[in-house]
């Protein structure tokens, strides 16, 4: 069993830069893809980015290519969404997930319980 957490959500202004954190509260991430979804009011819960266990495959959603870096750093258990260059559309809940590929559907065993990023225009 995992527990994930998140951090480092906030508000911000278009423009402007955030660093979500995604750690293991319980359990290791040892051996798990770690993806980053958000999901908008009233709207689906897409996936944003995709790491695989060893950090060497990465997946980006076109709508945040360039502008957002997914990293991992499994000595620190700790997996990393920098968001740089934010829009008042990037606004949403953002969760963590783990599994055991990185898939871009919602099929992770394991999710957080989110983090607001909030981008003022």
């Amino acid at each position: 069993q995992v527990q994930l957490v998140e951090s480092g959500g906030g508000l911000v202004q278009a423009g402007g830069s955030l660093r979500l954190s995604c750690a293991a509260s319980k359990g290791t991430f040892s051996g798990y893809a770690i993806a980053w979804f958000r999901q908008a009011p009233g709207k689906e819960r897409d996936v944003v980015a995709t790491i695989n266990w060893t950090g060497t495959t990465t997946y980006y959603a076109d709508s945040v290519k360039g502008r957002f870096t997914i990293s991992r750093d499994n000595a620190e258990g700790t997996v990393y969404l920098q968001m740089n260059s934010l829009k008042p559309e990037d606004t949403a809940v953002y969760y963590c997930a783990a599994g055991m590929t990185p898939v871009l559907s919602a099929n992770y065993a394991y999710w957080g319980q989110g983090t607001q990023v909030t981008v003022s225009s």
